[in-house]
């Protein structure tokens, strides 16, 4: 299947890793982004003569609505994404996490298909076993889990449309964050070589970037079967606490010390153990595990420098 898709957003964390692997599949792939964080993260495939950009706003109809006449799938990847940047702006989290979506929504036909990520940050810390699957109860608690449980729901009466409820993402990419929590883990653990933990305990899902744009092709390739749901994307073997984690990160990282002390709350209160056995039972399985991940970050921050303002 070879088709035209619309991905906004798409030179953010997850789209630019996505956006070159649909180009690699056969699809016209237009990206329609702000640049609001100034990145260049798509330079390498504006050859593609499949590829194409537009500056806009996700959240001006006049901007988009041609765009979404053009596209027979759109994956709205443009978000702000996390509790921190959610309640620093509250009012920028809503208009483009919620109501950008429902305009969007407003403006499409029923043929066309929607992949859009959400987050399993909503299921809070899950039931009496901290357990949750695609049929637990949601316990948003942050304004970012607030506002993607509420237009999920409005996504799944679109009726032509797949919801993800993404674990923590990590891994590098081309447009990188190092405030995801594995990603934030191990830049320390390389570059300062100590961590202090608070809710230690605290058990979280984890899945690979390069995961979620495959699980993305996957819905492309089985939609016919996948439309109308909703599924958790994770790693299986890795529902693993932050002091797993840094355990983990310690076999990669000489020297790495880590200690608890109660200086901080997770705005979530993610403490769960994710089942992602409905997408696993559609075919796909992730292909990077957290280990290969970590491996890859410490490769990869031998060449990121994060001090803006020091001479070392």
């Amino acid at each position: 299947m070879t088709a035209k898709i619309l991905v906004t957003g798409g030179c953010g964390y997850l789209g630019s890793t996505l956006v070159p692997r649909l180009l690699d599949a056969g699809h016209h792939v237009m990206v329609a982004d702000n640049l609001m964080f100034g990145q260049t993260s798509l330079n390498h495939v504006c050859h593609h003569l499949n590829f194409d950009f537009v500056r806009a706003d996700v959240r001006l109809k006049d901007d988009m609505k041609p765009l979404f006449t053009k596209a027979d799938i759109i994956i709205p990847l443009a978000a702000y994404v996390g509790a921190p940047l959610c309640k620093r702006d509250p009012i920028g989290a809503h208009t483009v996490n919620n109501e950008a979506i429902k305009m969007m929504l407003a403006n499409l036909s029923p043929e066309q298909l929607v992949l859009m990520p959400t987050t399993n940050s909503a299921y809070g810390s899950g039931d009496e076993n901290n357990y949750c699957d695609e049929n637990s109860p949601l316990n948003p608690i942050s304004k970012y889990a607030v506002d993607k449980v509420e237009i999920e729901q409005d996504l799944m009466s679109h009726g032509h449309a797949v919801s993800f409820r993404l674990a923590t993402v990590f891994g590098m990419s081309p447009r990188m964050r190092l405030d995801l929590l594995v990603n934030d883990f191990t830049y320390r653990a390389v570059n300062d070589r100590f961590m202090v933990l608070f809710e230690s305990h605290f058990k979280r899902n984890y899945i690979h970037v390069i995961d979620i744009a495959r699980v993305f092709l996957h819905a492309i390739e089985n939609h016919n079967s996948m439309v109308g749901e909703i599924y958790n994307v994770g790693l299986s073997d890795a529902n693993v606490s932050k002091w797993e984690l840094c355990e983990a990160i310690a076999c990669h990282v000489e020297n790495f010390y880590f200690v608890e002390a109660e200086v901080g709350m997770d705005p979530d209160q993610r403490n769960y153990i994710v089942s992602n056995a409905k997408i696993e039972a559609s075919g796909f399985k992730p292909q990077m595990s957290l280990d290969a991940g970590i491996v890859e970050l410490v490769k990869g921050y031998r060449m990121i420098n994060n001090r803006k303002y020091g001479n070392v």
